[in-house]
């Protein structure tokens, strides 16, 4: 078999429809929205952090205006690469800024098994012990591998199945506990201080994370069926059901937790707030619910982020090895995904995970920005008005989250800025010494490069 990604286009091209393509963009969403970041989110902001949210929603849909656009002229499996390709020309802030969204999706996975660890141990008072934790997230990254290597409907299939399950889950979940606990308990009978307003605008840094998934969809854009209509149409419908989920979730624990319950409680605030408001039942429900989630999000993020990989490498912007390895570049990428991730898992906790991941998006969202605005935005039709408010949006969030983790925890402003910077002088060191100039492919239309 010949290692190149294009060779295998015409073959997944129209395999993921637009319901399957909701169903693997929610399923990365929902699984870190929810279940990993609710409590680190209501620890920065307070009572308050419904409203986080909502703010992540806004900046979020923004932030999808550059991709939509991008995405329906030139849709593409491995799309933020083409997007960045595109606007910057092949080099070493394309290529850097590629690898910084591959890397906060490899993040995600690790994010997302941790949660599914804790959960899953919960029930067993165990989810303090942490080579368990380890063990069960990295026997949750090995099955998505396994239903990855099953190929793209399987995939398709898997996640639209447990989509389905984990919605109309959580919402009845969500709507119970409301019911049980109503409005005026718990967080929501906590003091508002407005000198929290830092601190809420920092917490919008882990909203946006947990609405990234919908790269997922962008990242899989040549295998969508229609995709230069259904790309965006498949984005805005998973950010609109998300929102939903999450305020109604967000509600519920909000109204059976106190905020110090949630923080002490972070790494599983659902499970926690299930018990007071729903009981045992409640609890073990919701706990089956959050196994469900976690699991179709890890595997939409690694079949999302094993085909960013194989185009990094196919238009020859990180290095790749076989290792001796049968197959092409797209299975040894699902190797290196799966291998990272597990890694990821085992070595860091929850709070780090999330916040490296945090950083790497932004930044690379600044950058994806940045470049439709100076060198696409005629070529695409995009208004530059909501292009510089995207920019600013990300900017303003960026600059609170590393002014408020300088304060609670510098080191991990630390490693993310050692980790970008590492990225960055990587990649101009394998540009420079790689005879072969990236590739520059082109789209026909068909989401098929020639």
């Amino acid at each position: 078999m010949q290692d190149h990604e294009h060779e295998n286009q015409s073959e997944t091209a129209g395999s993921i429809t637009l319901l399957g393509g909701v169903a693997m963009g929610t399923g990365v969403m929902i699984g870190a929205g929810i279940f990993a970041l609710t409590g680190q989110i209501a620890e920065l902001a307070g009572p308050l952090f419904p409203l986080s949210f909502i703010a992540g929603a806004l900046v979020t849909s923004l932030a999808a205006y550059s991709y939509i656009k991008m995405s329906n002229k030139w849709p593409s499996s491995g799309g933020i690469a083409m997007i960045l390709q595109k606007a910057y020309g092949p080099g070493v802030i394309a290529a850097s800024a590629s690898l910084l969204m591959a890397l906060s999706m490899v993040i995600n996975e690790s994010l997302v098994a941790r949660t599914f660890a804790t959960y899953a141990l919960r029930p067993f008072g165990l989810e303090s012990s942490g080579w368990l934790v380890s063990l069960a997230a990295l026997a949750l990254i090995i099955f998505a591998y396994l239903v990855n290597a099953a190929g793209n409907k399987s995939v398709s299939g898997f996640s639209l199945i447990m989509s389905a399950i984990k919605i109309g889950g959580i919402a009845l979940f969500a709507v119970a506990a409301i019911w049980a606990s109503g409005f005026s308990s718990g967080a929501f009978s906590q003091s508002v201080s407005l000198t929290n307003a830092e601190a809420l605008l920092a917490s919008v840094a882990f909203s946006i994370l947990a609405f990234k998934g919908f790269t997922t969809i962008t990242n899989s854009g040549g295998e969508i069926v229609d995709p230069h209509k259904n790309v965006g149409r498949t984005i805005m419908i998973s950010i609109a059901v998300c929102i939903v989920i999450y305020l109604l979730v967000a509600v519920a624990v909000g109204s059976s937790l106190s905020i110090s319950e949630i923080v002490e409680a972070r790494d599983y605030s659902l499970a926690a707030a299930a018990r007071p408001a729903l009981g045992e039942l409640g609890f073990y429900f919701t706990v089956a619910i959050a196994i469900a989630a976690t699991t179709s999000g890890v595997i939409a993020s690694v079949f999302a982020v094993s085909r960013m990989l194989a185009m990094l490498t196919d238009m020859k912007m990180i290095p790749h090895s076989h290792f001796g390895m049968s197959g092409g570049i797209r299975s040894h990428m699902l190797v290196y995904t799966v291998v990272i991730a597990g890694t990821l898992a085992v070595l860091f906790d929850l709070s780090r995970i999330a916040s490296l991941g945090a950083f790497f998006y932004l930044v690379m969202d600044m950058l994806v920005h940045w470049g439709v605005l100076r060198h696409l935005r005629k070529e695409v039709g995009a208004r530059a008005t909501i292009l510089l408010t995207a920019l600013a949006a990300d900017g303003v969030v960026l600059a609170a989250f590393t002014a408020a983790k300088l304060r609670s925890d510098p080191a991990v402003v630390a490693y993310a800025a050692i980790g970008i910077v590492a990225v960055f002088v990587g990649e101009w060191i394998y540009l420079s010494r790689n005879s072969e100039a990236p590739a520059s492919p082109e789209d026909d239309g068909s989401g098929e490069k020639r």
